[in-house]
């Protein structure tokens, strides 16, 4: 049985291990991930680690590649300093990064949207065009991120068969399809994976930080589209699509992403969490509306 993920077992594993770092105060980060169990360690480090086996080969990942890409990047991402190994009833291994400073995206912190998103598609732009020779594929380890779409097309169909007479399913359906034809993506390039408000981290009313690679891969760029729904709308959406030239057929793929999303949220919490329910609605809505006008 796993040990339960609290400041204790972090203490305890610091001990062991890195005797350096024991000293320094522990506490957890909120909003924390689903992933991994994130805690600040003293003002300068955080731990992360996997709150599930699935999500243990991460941490390899990030250990192998981070490191590579963080020089090439425009904009500070997390670099691991040290790799903990199973002890104290923890069985998997865990990281120990820099901490890095800003808080989590909201539209209520970012001072200037359209400028956040083109400084968001310049990070991507340039994270696409590092070398991705050796690169992991698209996996089980990145969430099936960097693959096309379909390989959730199952899962998308039922909740749209779900979710029947509560939205447009019709227009749901073309999305889905639009983007299940769109092939032919090129070629595979360095995706972060989870591009979501979470983990984009703002100081001072702009971008400074891209976080948490746990779903990096090399693929298809299409699933960092998702943004553009999420938080985007108008005048900010347009300077993100102008500052990351990809082809229609990307960002046909890229809105089947965010449907995919959305769907599996609402059918999840529409009974359960209101907000979490209504904030899916409005992406699906924003997705619909996007493709409804050609964009």
């Amino acid at each position: 049985m796993t040990a339960q993920i609290d400041v204790s077992l972090v203490g305890r594993l610091l001990a062991a291990q890195f005797p350096q770092w024991a000293d320094l105060p522990v506490r957890p980060v909120e909003p924390d991930g689903w992933d991994n169990r994130t805690f600040r360690l003293g003002e300068g480090l955080t731990v992360r680690l996997p709150s599930a086996e699935g999500y243990t080969p991460q941490v390899d990942k990030e250990h192998r590649w981070l490191p590579k890409l963080a020089p090439l990047l425009p904009l500070p991402i997390p670099v691991p300093l040290a790799m903990g190994v199973p002890a104290k009833g923890y069985p998997w291994h865990w990281s120990v990064y820099r901490w890095l400073e800003g808080e989590n995206a909201a539209l209520e912190r970012i001072a200037d949207l359209p400028q956040f998103a083109t400084r968001l598609a310049e990070f991507l732009a340039a994270l696409q065009g590092i070398d991705p020779t050796g690169g992991p594929p698209p996996g089980q380890h990145s969430c099936l991120r960097g693959a096309p779409p379909g390989v959730y097309d199952a899962e998308t169909r039922r909740a749209i068969a779900t979710l029947a007479g509560k939205i447009d399913t019709d227009a749901a359906t073309a999305v889905w399809e639009a983007a299940l034809a769109a092939t032919g993506h090129g070629s595979s390039v360095w995706v972060h994976g989870d591009v979501t408000a979470v983990n984009l981290l703002v100081k001072n009313g702009r971008l400074s930080a891209v976080i948490d690679f746990g779903c990096s891969s090399v693929g298809d760029p299409s699933c960092d589209l998702t943004i553009a729904w999420t938080l985007l709308s108008g005048e900010s959406r347009e300077a993100f699509r102008t500052a990351l030239p990809l082809d229609g057929a990307t960002w046909a793929r890229g809105r089947g992403w965010a449907l995919w999303k959305a769907l599996i949220t609402l059918v999840e919490h529409e009974n359960s969490d209101p907000l979490k329910a209504g904030e899916a609605r409005r992406v699906i809505a924003e997705v619909l509306a996007d493709h409804q006008h050609g964009a």
